[in-house]
């Protein structure tokens, strides 16, 4: 094998131990979400020790990543596929930091009764959970077509967090009891806010990787 397939084929393990951890962290979202609304205190658990196996993914990627650039040499072109790689393994591991804490507010929340059904939040986090399967599938098919509609969505997720959280606070004078219930989705809401911007951060890595070009898609 020469030695262009070969480092084309290790990019090619790269981009795939990539896409095996960004699905772990998408699952991990979503599985948050249903530990939130249906006070699954187990579920929201198995999200929070389930973090370690996604931070050994990135550990595993970014040693992967090095071994590439010391052994290989890699030209410019082939050094920006790398460092795109480090960039969104890390928007990645973000992704399933903050399943994590979306999973520890449903344990702050615990078995108290909802206030309010929950409906409106998981909306916000559908729309965001397409910006990250249109992120990974920009990054792995280098589509920055795709990765422009992904980001274009954030502005979206920034209206639906800022009526959300209006929203919510307004119920504290009529639900003093709730309080720390309603304070804990504010919070799940910004980390859904937060989603949407890794989202669009991966989105930016794609244009760099194709292009060369530095882009701020959240304009």
């Amino acid at each position: 094998m020469s030695t262009r397939s070969n480092f084309d084929n290790n990019l090619k393990e790269l981009k795939d131990l990539l896409l095996k951890m960004a699905s772990k962290a998408e699952t991990a979202i979503k599985e948050s979400m249903l530990a939130l609304v249906n006070q699954d205190l187990e579920k929201a658990q198995q999200v929070i020790d389930g973090d370690n196996e996604i931070d050994d993914l990135e550990y595993e990627i970014n040693d992967m990543a090095l071994l590439l650039i010391a052994r290989e040499s890699p030209v410019a072109t082939d050094l920006r596929k790398i460092s795109a790689a480090l960039k969104v393994s890390s928007e990645v591991e973000r992704f399933a930091d903050i399943a994590v804490n979306i999973a520890k507010s449903a344990l702050h929340i615990g078995k108290e009764k909802h206030f309010k059904e929950i409906i409106d939040i998981p909306k916000m986090m559908e729309m965001a959970l397409e910006m990250v399967s249109e992120s990974i599938s920009a990054y792995y098919a280098e589509d920055i077509t795709l990765a422009k509609k992904c980001a274009e969505k954030d502005d979206e997720v920034d209206k639906m967090f800022g009526s959300l959280v209006q929203e919510l606070m307004s119920y504290i004078p009529q639900n003093p009891n709730a309080t720390n219930q309603i304070i804990q989705l504010a919070f799940v809401c910004r980390f859904i806010e937060r989603i949407a911007d890794h989202s669009t951060n991966i989105a930016e890595d794609v244009v760099y990787l194709v292009t060369g070009n530095r882009v701020n898609l959240n304009d």
